[in-house]
């Protein structure tokens, strides 16, 4: 009988370890796909006999992808620090722990792995989930330009961003940017058609133009979706003030304040109404409240104006 052929030994270890990394490519889309379809245990399963064949910065930042969608932050975080272990710069394992970062409002942390998984070769939507995350990250941080920057960057590839978009919105707000605060208001009103919010945030960006009729559609929409939320109410009564309507005006912000007695915008607005029948006592009172809450910017110069000289600030 003729002997069996044999073959070299580095030609059989070649041969596994193809095999192996096919069935390691295998089990990580076989992972994905049950992600995808909300699997997550099954995905858990293929993802972990991924790790055990091969344990590597990709694997164990597949595996944390489906921890994070069960919303299994412990178990996400080992994995994300064990395919940081294997790879400091991997992309992906950075983003992750940005991610995490975020959640904790551990906002350096969360700009310094968003940076550095940019940094380390990040493409297509990976690197732009990771801009957002470092503009997420520079806004709390009280950086606008740069977060703006970032957030646009971002933005451009995943614009269906909602926590972004609303983000963006707000630091170009902060900045004076109100024309382009309105871009971005009018994107998360066809995002989120029936969220009061965005068509109320337009029609303050409206307003601090001037604009105060296109101001007042805004709210009036805001309205047509909560009649009774205190801020859209708040705002529209400025409008109106501005437009010359005090009845209506009056109307809006009694009722806003009725549901939302620390207000300082419609105390505000209340004192300019009073101030106009003459009340000043009671529209002083409402501006020192106002003062003394918050957040309006003109309200110590109305004081000034209206009720003499702002008291020292302790």
């Amino acid at each position: 009988m003729a002997r069996p052929l044999l073959v070299p030994f580095a030609v059989v270890l070649l041969a596994c370890t193809a095999a192996s990394a096919q069935s390691v490519e295998q089990l990580m889309a076989e992972g994905d796909s049950l992600v995808a379809h909300e699997r997550y245990t099954k995905a858990i399963d293929a993802y972990s006999r991924a790790i055990a064949a091969r344990p590597s910065a990709d694997t164990y930042a597949a595996r944390a992808r489906a921890w994070y969608a069960m919303d299994r932050a412990d178990r996400f975080l080992l994995d994300v620090d064990q395919a940081l272990k294997a790879d400091s710069t991997h992309p992906e394992a950075n983003y992750q722990r940005s991610l995490y970062a975020l959640r904790g409002e551990d906002y350096r942390t969360a700009e310094q792995y968003s940076d550095r998984g940019i940094r380390h070769g990040a493409q297509g939507r990976l690197r732009a989930q990771l801009l957002l995350a470092r503009g997420e990250a520079l806004a709390e941080l009280r950086r606008p330009e740069l977060a703006i920057a970032d957030l646009r960057d971002g933005l451009a590839m995943i614009p269906e961003d909602l926590e972004a978009n609303r983000t963006l919105a707000r630091m170009l707000d902060e900045t004076g940017d109100h024309e382009g605060a309105l871009v971005v208001l009018e994107r998360l009103c066809t995002l989120e058609p029936r969220n009061p919010g965005h068509w109320t945030n337009r029609g303050f960006e409206l307003s601090r133009l001037g604009r105060w009729n296109d101001a007042l559609a805004m709210f009036e929409q805001a309205l047509s979706i909560d009649r009774d939320e205190p801020v859209a109410l708040s705002n529209r009564a400025y409008a109106l003030l501005n437009l010359g309507r005090n009845e209506e005006a009056w109307k809006d912000v009694e009722r806003s304040l009725r549901f939302y007695p620390a207000n300082s915008f419609a105390l505000r607005t209340r004192a300019l109404l009073r101030l106009r029948k003459g009340d000043l006592e009671k529209g002083c009172a409402d501006l020192s409240l106002a003062r003394i809450l918050g957040g309006v910017s003109d309200v110590d110069a109305l004081i000034q104006e209206h009720c003499g000289a702002v008291p020292n600030r302790r």
